[in-house]
């Protein structure tokens, strides 16, 4: 699924700075929806969407070790500039929706976006 059809999807604002012929680019695989970095650690592959209720830059650092593309921050969360600035660095796209996260992993879920299987 691309970038561009998640941001729709969850009517969610891009915080990157990415302009839609970028977002049209990025093919998200998988997604996972989680708080614990742990877990997105041993569960999560590459090319996948991140959507999470955290903030801080270790979501970002996270992200970059984990090879995911794109992190949704829920229920309207926006990280400070730092955060954000950090995550241009590495390149990884910041999207932000209103939906909390279990609705918006439903919708992608729904629209036909999974998460890894476990085979």
């Amino acid at each position: 699924m691309l970038l561009s059809d998640i941001k729709k999807i969850l009517d969610a604002e891009v915080l990157s700075g990415e302009d839609d012929a970028a977002l049209c680019k990025k093919d998200i695989h998988t997604a996972c929806g989680c708080d614990l970095m742990s877990d997105v650690l041993a569960f999560v592959k590459d090319q996948s969407l991140l959507l999470t209720g955290l903030i801080n830059s270790q979501v970002i650092r996270t992200a970059e070790m984990m090879d995911i593309v794109a992190v949704c921050f829920v229920r309207g969360k926006t990280p400070a500039e730092d955060v954000i600035e950090l995550a241009k660095d590495k390149d990884i796209t910041i999207l932000s929706t209103q939906l909390p996260l279990y609705t918006a992993c439903g919708m992608l879920y729904d629209e036909g976006l999974r998460g890894r299987s476990n085979d």
